[in-house]
């Protein structure tokens, strides 16, 4: 825990405005030494280096004397030199450099309570949330490790070795070595249990793991950080994983992206930090999140180049994965990772697959060992397809799947020459037997429709390969079809549902016969869906609609800022004056052809006005007024898929309470004083048309208004209603899904071909979702 020393020289530092590394550049010391004091990790600081800090900090003499004290020092006098260490102009590289110890940036465990038995000014309002996070990560990726056998019976012996030297940094840097010093080799070579001890050797805390596809980087980076939380001392930074395929340097810089991925997985860090940001933003920024970015290679092609660009502008510690052409692609292009370390892991051997293989077989009346034909074949032609194939974890355990853990499959099917000839032969049939192997229930009730089953995951595979990513969001599926598909689904949609809506309302209200109803109820549907339909196409076809993270706050300023509040009330009036021009025209439309009233292209015209007038107000107020009102929402259960999508829902059904009858007193409202208005002019005529409106005609219109306002913002302006539109409407009609889609994706989940990142799914590798996309697209 840190000392007292150290909370004052946070709390100064935060007061000031500061990051760690802006106080460090400032004092002219280096980060380390900064995160080192402030955590207790490095104590006894000299004379020169705490008025090098209270220099930075502008301390006032009273701070100045508490920070000297705090410290276990009192500052000499100006004149007096320091008796241990001289202070001259030239000396603060050197003196910093001194204070940097080559070894781990990751503390070990510190003892509770205050190092001087002082208690502390304010609670650290970031350990709580460090503490959570840390309870968060650890629970999420031991049960990807259960759900994916790492350890039934036991792990594949993932080893690696040094990576070439043009992928690492020079030893120097990695050693962090002052000048005119050098600094010794470290031998990398290890195995999975020795990952956490291999990275703390590290000087620099950079490491770079690389390995072809399959080879066993999600594994590792998985038990890298298990085991880092499981030494995990109170202040230490937490390991978290963050899939690199979805970030793009050009546009998000690396600690805001950080920020957003954890507000994402974990949206109670989205509330208010330390000097006005988030609390994940204050984690990232204070260096309490070891960054594990996996999957380099994942990411585009022409965004790798600005990626490791913007990683060497950091001093984040941190473990990258990816796979070794694209890395030394990128390094060609660039430069390495500054002060990285790299590793490379490498095939399994006979050996390897003879101790493992043999333990994963089920008891079955067969005498002997099922794989040993397999063994021998792999030892006899070490050269050979079938052992260039099993020499990764990935295809492995795809044949452990198949074979081992499914009745009736003999691994002596591999040795058929003729239909397996070649490795690529073999890999083909891995990938395409893991589905129907992991489907397969002997002793259910109900087996599942193999076919149908891989028709839907091939769909979800192809939808994600169309967006570019790996991640598989709820608030995301049906984002892949065209923008114009999307706009006339919800369109019809609102239109379908308002229609209802407001066959009941009138039908309860007007005295309209039974045959003319429905006209009039689609009427009103159909301006609905085409107002929301444009706006889904417009406003939010080119971006995917986030889970909404907020509350109704009604105090206070808004936290979205003036500017957002301004644009969403820009588009209400825009698309509120749209719906209600539309509605004037066929308003009257509706009376001439339905209900046999007189009607002029005058009283058109006013219709027209009046309903324009009166939808753009409307809806421009109120979302001018929800958008001011939102703030962000402590939501602890939305950690996982199912989580954040029950949050977002509640928070989307808060907001409608408040649209539907908000807006309907606005319309009731503005459309009385408009009336009123032209009524008080002069005559009995406004422009040949005589004026009409009862309080019937009022409350008719704005409970119509309201329900079907409220309906099409959530169907069309949510991430809920997206999901509801697509996810459990339009993709589930035409069989790309099945109805119960969240129940497929968990069963998807529980038997391993999914797997569980935060609060969005994957594909349990690239692999198998490039093989399920192919074929899916090769189907259709």
């Amino acid at each position: 825990m840190a000392s007292r020393f150290g909370v004052l020289l946070r709390q100064w530092r935060q007061r000031a405005g500061l990051s760690q590394e802006g106080l460090a550049q400032r004092a002219e010391l280096g980060v380390r030494t900064i995160r080192g004091l402030e955590t207790g990790e490095r104590g006894d600081p000299r004379v020169g280096t705490l008025r090098l800090l209270a220099d930075a900090l502008e301390l006032t003499g009273a701070e100045r004397a508490e920070l000297f004290a705090a410290a276990g020092r009192a500052e000499p006098v100006p004149d007096e030199p320091s008796a241990t260490e001289p202070h001259t102009p030239g000396s603060r590289a050197s003196s910093s450099q001194a204070l940097e110890p080559r070894t781990s940036d990751l503390p070990a465990a510190q003892p509770s309570g205050d190092d001087t038995g002082l208690p502390a000014p304010h609670a650290d309002p970031l350990v709580n949330a460090l503490k959570a996070l840390a309870h968060s990560v650890r629970a999420r990726w031991r049960r990807e490790e259960e759900q994916r056998q790492v350890h039934d019976p036991v792990p594949l012996p993932v080893r690696w070795r040094p990576a070439p030297a043009p992928l690492q940094d020079s030893w120097a840097n990695i050693g962090m070595a002052g000048p005119g010093e050098t600094a010794p080799r470290l031998d990398l070579g290890g195995r999975l249990d020795q990952v956490v001890g291999t990275y703390r050797r590290i000087p620099s805390c950079r490491l770079v793991v690389l390995g072809r596809a399959g080879a066993g980087k999600t594994v590792l980076t998985t038990r890298f950080v298990l085991g880092l939380l499981d030494a995990r001392g109170p202040d230490d930074p937490v390991p978290v994983i963050f899939g690199l395929g979805s970030w793009n340097p050009t546009r998000t810089g690396l600690r805001d992206w950080l920020a957003e991925q954890l507000v994402r997985d974990d949206p109670d860090l989205a509330a208010p930090g330390p000097g006005g940001s988030t609390l994940a933003a204050a984690l990232v920024d204070d260096h309490r999140v070891l960054p594990v970015l996996d999957g380099f290679d994942e990411m585009a092609g022409g965004l790798r180049r600005a990626a490791l660009a913007a990683l060497n502008a950091t001093t984040l510690p941190m473990l990258l994965t990816s796979r070794v052409d694209e890395y030394r692609a990128a390094v060609d292009a660039t430069d390495v990772l500054t002060g990285a370390a790299a590793v490379e892991l490498v095939d399994l051997t006979a050996d390897d697959l003879a101790d493992y293989l043999p333990r994963t077989t089920r008891k079955t009346g067969r005498a002997g060992n099922a794989w040993q034909p397999v063994l021998d074949e792999v030892r006899r032609h070490p050269g050979g397809a079938l052992a260039a194939v099993l020499t990764t974890p990935l295809m492995v355990s795809l044949a452990r799947r198949i074979y081992s853990d499914t009745p009736d499959h003999d691994p002596a099917d591999l040795l058929d020459a003729d239909r397996f000839g070649t490795r690529e032969s073999i890999e083909r049939h891995l990938l395409a037997g893991f589905v129907p192997a992991v489907y397969q229930d002997p002793g259910a009730d109900r087996t599942p429709d193999v076919d149908r089953t891989r028709r839907w995951l091939g769909h979800l595979a192809d939808h994600l390969h169309r967006l570019g990513t790996y991640d598989l969001a709820w608030w995301r599926l049906g984002t892949s079809t065209g923008r114009a598909t999307r706009a006339l689904v919800v369109g019809f949609v609102v239109c379908a549902v308002v229609s209802l809506t407001d066959m009941l309302v009138e039908g309860a209200l007007v005295d309209v016969s039974a045959v003319r109803m429905p006209a009039l109820a689609v009427m009103v549907g159909l301006v609905a869906g085409l107002g929301f339909g444009l706006a889904h196409g417009h406003v939010v076809g080119g971006q995917p609609l986030e889970p909404v993270r907020v509350r109704l706050r009604l105090r206070g300023r808004p936290e979205p800022g003036w500017a957002r509040v301004r644009a969403r009330g820009r588009l209400g009036l825009l698309f509120g004056a749209l719906v209600g021009c539309v509605y004037g025209v066929l308003r009257k439309v509706a009376q001439w052809l339905v209900l046999d009233l007189p009607v002029t292209p005058m009283t058109a015209v006013v219709d027209t006005v009046l309903f324009g007038t009166v939808f753009g107000l409307g809806a421009g107020s109120v979302l001018a007024l929800i958008t001011a009102l939102e703030a962000p929402l402590d939501v602890r259960s939305a950690g996982s898929p199912t989580g954040l999508l029950r949050a977002n829902r509640r928070t989307v059904l808060v907001q409608v309470v408040l649209f539907v009858p908000l807006f309907a007193v606005l319309v009731m409202g503005l459309t009385w004083l408009v009336v009123q208005a032209l009524v008080a002019l002069p005559g009995d005529r406004i422009f040949g048309v005589t004026l009409v409106w009862t309080p019937l005609n009022g409350l008719v219109l704005g409970l119509v208004c309201g329900l079907g306002g409220g309906i099409g913002y959530v169907l069309g302006m949510t991430a809920w209603g997206q999901w509801l539109v697509f996810a459990r409407l339009w993709l589930p009609l035409t069989g790309r899904l099945p109805w119960a889609v969240h129940a497929f994706l968990d069963d998807a989940y529980r038997r391993g071909v999914l797997r569980r990142a935060g609060a969005v799914y994957q594909f349990r590798h690239a692999r198998l979702q490039d093989h399920l996309a192919e074929t899916y697209r090769r189907q259709a």
